[in-house]
C-alpha cells in the first residue's frame, strides 16, 4: 500500500529544497548503478535529517547503515567545521562506493566511515551523539536503540527509518520478520518511560525519539 497518497508525496517533493551538487551526483550514480537504489532515501527524508543536524546544533552524528553515502554527505554538509559524522556499513560493496564519494567530497574530513557490524562497533564508540540515524537491519533496531540511547546527547534525537515497511506493519505477514520486528519496536518505544517519540509518515515512515 502507499501510506501517503502519491500525488501528495509529489507535491511535497516539488516544494522541498534540492540537494547540493555533490549529493545530487551521488544520488544519480546510485539510481543508475544500484539495484536497491531506493535505500538511498528520498529527498524529503534526507532534507529532514539535515534539519535535525541544524536544529540540534549537532557536532557529532552517528549513522547506522551508510549504503552509498547520500545521507552521510547530506548531514555532514550541515555540520560545522569541527563536526564529525561516524557512519557504519556492513556491506563491503556499499562501503567501497560510499568511501569513494566521501573522499571526493568537500566534507571528507568530517566523515569517518567504519566498515563492520554495527552491533559490534557501536559499543566501541564514544558519545555523546546529537543525531543518530538508524537505517540498517530491521530486526536489529531494538538492539541498536539500547546501544545508542546511553550515548545520545540530552538534546539529541534518534531517527529510525523504514518504520512503515510499505504499510505491512499494520498487519505483518507471518513470514515478514522485518515488519513484525518494527511493529514490536514501535510499540516498545511508545511504552518506554525513558523517551518520547513521534511517528512520522514521511517516506517509508520515520520514528523520531528523544530523551524524556
Amino acid at each position: 500500500m502507499d501510506p501517503v497518497d502519491p500525488a501528495v508525496e509529489r507535491y511535497a517533493i516539488e516544494r522541498t529544497s534540492g540537494p547540493d551538487a555533490t549529493v545530487a551526483a551521488l544520488r544519480s550514480e546510485t539510481q543508475a548503478t544500484m539495484a536497491d537504489a531506493i535505500m538511498a532515501g528520498g529527498l524529503v527524508e534526507v532534507k529532514l535529517l539535515e534539519a535535525f543536524v541544524v536544529a540540534t546544533g549537532a557536532r557529532r552524528v552517528l549513522e547506522i547503515g551508510t549504503f552509498t553515502g547520500v545521507g552521510a554527505l547530506s548531514m555532514a554538509a550541515r555540520l560545522g567545521e569541527d563536526g564529525t559524522l561516524v557512519t557504519l556499513e556492513a556491506d563491503p560493496t556499499h562501503a567501497t562506493v560510499a568511501r569513494r564519494h566521501i573522499e571526493q567530497s568537500p566534507f571528507a574530513d568530517r566523515i569517518q566511515l567504519i566498515e563492520g557490524d554495527a552491533l559490534s562497533v557501536i559499543p566501541t564508540l564514544d558519545g555523546p551523539f546529537d543525531v543518530v540515524f538508524v537505517d540498517a537491519w530491521k530486526t536489529d533496531y531494538p538492539a541498536y536503540f539500547e546501544l545508542v540511547l546511553p550515548k545520545l546527547a540530552d538534546h539529541g534525537v534518534i531517527v529510525c527509518d523504514n518504520m512503515l515497511q510499505d504499510g505491512r506493519v499494520l498487519d505483518p505477514p507471518p513470514d515478514d520478520a522485518g515488519a513484525t520486528a518494527l511493529r514490536a519496536f514501535a510499540d516498545q518505544v511508545h511504552a518506554d518511560p525513558r523517551v518520547d517519540s513521534a511517528f512520522l509518515t514521511v517516506a517509508d515512515g520515520l520514528l523520531v525519539i528523544w530523551k524524556r
